[in-house]
Protein backbone atom coordinates (compact mmCIF):
# COMPACT_ATOMS: atom_id res chain seq x y z
CA UNK A 1 0.00 0.00 0.00
CA UNK A 2 2.68 2.69 0.91
CA UNK A 3 4.21 1.82 -2.41
CA UNK A 4 1.16 2.42 -4.26
CA UNK A 5 1.33 5.89 -2.46
CA UNK A 6 4.71 6.74 -3.10
CA UNK A 7 4.48 5.85 -7.22
CA UNK A 8 1.08 7.77 -7.26
CA UNK A 9 2.62 11.09 -5.20
CA UNK A 10 6.11 10.87 -7.55
CA UNK A 11 3.85 10.22 -10.82
CA UNK A 12 1.92 13.58 -9.97
CA UNK A 13 4.98 15.29 -9.37
CA UNK A 14 6.52 14.12 -12.74
CA UNK A 15 2.97 15.52 -14.69
CA UNK A 16 2.85 18.82 -12.67
CA UNK A 17 6.69 19.16 -13.62
CA UNK A 18 6.65 17.88 -17.17
CA UNK A 19 5.18 21.00 -19.18
CA UNK A 20 7.63 23.59 -17.63
CA UNK A 21 10.30 21.58 -17.94
CA UNK A 22 9.49 20.81 -22.07
CA UNK A 23 9.17 24.62 -22.14
CA UNK A 24 12.25 25.35 -21.17
CA UNK A 25 13.99 22.89 -22.97
CA UNK A 26 12.10 24.37 -26.09
CA UNK A 27 13.27 28.27 -24.94
CA UNK A 28 16.78 26.94 -24.61
CA UNK A 29 16.19 25.22 -28.65
CA UNK A 30 15.40 28.91 -30.10
CA UNK A 31 17.76 30.51 -28.05
CA UNK A 32 20.92 27.73 -29.10
CA UNK A 33 19.44 28.54 -32.39
CA UNK A 34 19.09 32.18 -32.68
CA UNK A 35 22.96 32.16 -31.81
CA UNK A 36 23.98 29.80 -34.71
CA UNK A 37 22.27 31.38 -37.04
CA UNK A 38 23.96 34.87 -35.55
CA UNK A 39 27.03 33.10 -36.00
CA UNK A 40 26.42 31.47 -39.57
CA UNK A 41 25.74 35.41 -40.87
CA UNK A 42 28.87 36.51 -38.91
CA UNK A 43 30.87 33.68 -40.85
CA UNK A 44 29.53 34.93 -44.28
CA UNK A 45 30.35 38.45 -43.57
CA UNK A 46 33.95 37.55 -42.31
CA UNK A 47 34.31 35.26 -45.21
CA UNK A 48 33.00 38.18 -47.85
CA UNK A 49 35.54 40.84 -45.71
CA UNK A 50 38.38 38.84 -45.68
CA UNK A 51 39.07 36.88 -48.92
CA UNK A 52 36.80 39.76 -50.83
CA UNK A 53 34.73 36.83 -52.50
CA UNK A 54 31.13 37.10 -52.86
CA UNK A 55 28.92 34.26 -50.57
CA UNK A 56 25.69 33.01 -51.50
CA UNK A 57 23.23 32.58 -48.72
CA UNK A 58 20.58 30.18 -49.04
CA UNK A 59 17.60 29.76 -47.03
CA UNK A 60 15.29 26.21 -47.31
CA UNK A 61 12.34 27.14 -44.85
CA UNK A 62 11.12 24.05 -45.37
CA UNK A 63 14.38 21.81 -44.71
CA UNK A 64 15.31 24.68 -41.87
CA UNK A 65 18.37 24.64 -42.83
CA UNK A 66 20.78 27.49 -43.98
CA UNK A 67 23.68 26.53 -46.37
CA UNK A 68 26.90 29.15 -47.54
CA UNK A 69 28.35 28.68 -51.17
CA UNK A 70 31.20 30.68 -52.43
CA UNK A 71 33.43 30.24 -55.96
CA UNK A 72 35.69 28.41 -53.91
CA UNK A 73 34.24 24.93 -54.34
CA UNK A 74 35.98 23.38 -51.50
CA UNK A 75 34.19 26.48 -48.91
CA UNK A 76 30.17 25.21 -48.46
CA UNK A 77 28.48 25.16 -45.12
CA UNK A 78 25.31 24.05 -43.85
CA UNK A 79 23.47 24.92 -40.75
CA UNK A 80 20.77 22.84 -39.58
CA UNK A 81 18.53 24.13 -37.42
CA UNK A 82 17.06 21.92 -33.98
CA UNK A 83 14.71 19.96 -34.19
CA UNK A 84 11.20 21.91 -33.06
CA UNK A 85 13.03 25.42 -34.62
CA UNK A 86 11.11 26.51 -37.78
CA UNK A 87 11.94 29.66 -40.29
CA UNK A 88 8.90 31.55 -39.82
CA UNK A 89 10.11 34.55 -41.69
CA UNK A 90 13.28 35.92 -43.91
CA UNK A 91 12.83 39.56 -43.88
CA UNK A 92 12.11 42.01 -46.31
CA UNK A 93 9.29 39.73 -46.82
CA UNK A 94 8.96 39.56 -51.12
CA UNK A 95 5.20 39.93 -52.11
CA UNK A 96 3.49 37.24 -53.71
CA UNK A 97 3.31 33.58 -52.69
CA UNK A 98 4.92 32.07 -50.00
CA UNK A 99 8.57 31.27 -50.61
CA UNK A 100 9.85 27.86 -49.34
CA UNK A 101 13.88 29.10 -50.45
CA UNK A 102 15.27 32.22 -50.91
CA UNK A 103 19.25 33.28 -51.84
CA UNK A 104 20.85 36.04 -50.61
CA UNK A 105 24.12 37.65 -52.53
CA UNK A 106 26.18 38.98 -50.18
CA UNK A 107 29.44 40.86 -52.30
CA UNK A 108 32.48 42.58 -51.16
CA UNK A 109 33.15 46.00 -51.02
CA UNK A 110 29.40 46.60 -50.77
CA UNK A 111 27.19 47.18 -47.53
CA UNK A 112 25.28 43.82 -46.31
CA UNK A 113 21.98 43.66 -47.34
CA UNK A 114 19.12 44.30 -44.86
CA UNK A 115 18.38 41.04 -44.01
CA UNK A 116 16.78 39.63 -40.63
CA UNK A 117 15.29 35.44 -40.02
CA UNK A 118 12.78 35.16 -38.07
CA UNK A 119 13.41 31.90 -36.27
CA UNK A 120 9.93 29.62 -34.00
CA UNK A 121 9.61 26.79 -31.62
CA UNK A 122 6.43 24.88 -31.51
CA UNK A 123 5.16 27.03 -28.51
CA UNK A 124 5.09 30.00 -30.35
CA UNK A 125 8.15 31.77 -29.33
CA UNK A 126 9.72 33.95 -31.81
CA UNK A 127 13.54 35.17 -32.35
CA UNK A 128 14.72 37.51 -34.75
CA UNK A 129 17.77 38.10 -36.10
CA UNK A 130 18.72 40.37 -38.15
CA UNK A 131 22.02 42.61 -39.28
CA UNK A 132 21.77 45.97 -38.06
CA UNK A 133 22.47 48.11 -40.58
CA UNK A 134 24.86 50.40 -38.85
CA UNK A 135 27.29 47.90 -37.10
CA UNK A 136 27.10 45.38 -39.62
CA UNK A 137 26.68 42.45 -37.06
CA UNK A 138 24.12 40.31 -36.74
CA UNK A 139 21.72 41.11 -33.67
CA UNK A 140 19.96 38.48 -31.85
CA UNK A 141 16.33 39.81 -30.41
CA UNK A 142 12.61 38.97 -29.57
CA UNK A 143 10.45 40.44 -32.20
CA UNK A 144 7.74 42.94 -30.89
CA UNK A 145 4.45 41.06 -31.39
CA UNK A 146 3.26 43.11 -34.74
CA UNK A 147 5.38 45.30 -36.92
CA UNK A 148 4.83 46.44 -39.88
CA UNK A 149 7.77 44.85 -43.01
CA UNK A 150 8.34 48.70 -43.36
CA UNK A 151 9.52 49.45 -39.61
CA UNK A 152 12.06 45.95 -39.73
Amino acid sequence: MEMLIVVTIVSLMAGLTFPSVASGIDALRLRSAGDSVASFLTLAMARVERSQEPVDLTFLRQEGRLEMHTTDPKFARTLQLPEGVSILHIHPELPGEAETARSILFLPGTPFPRLGVELLNRRGSRRLIRIDPLAAVPVVEIPPESVSGEER
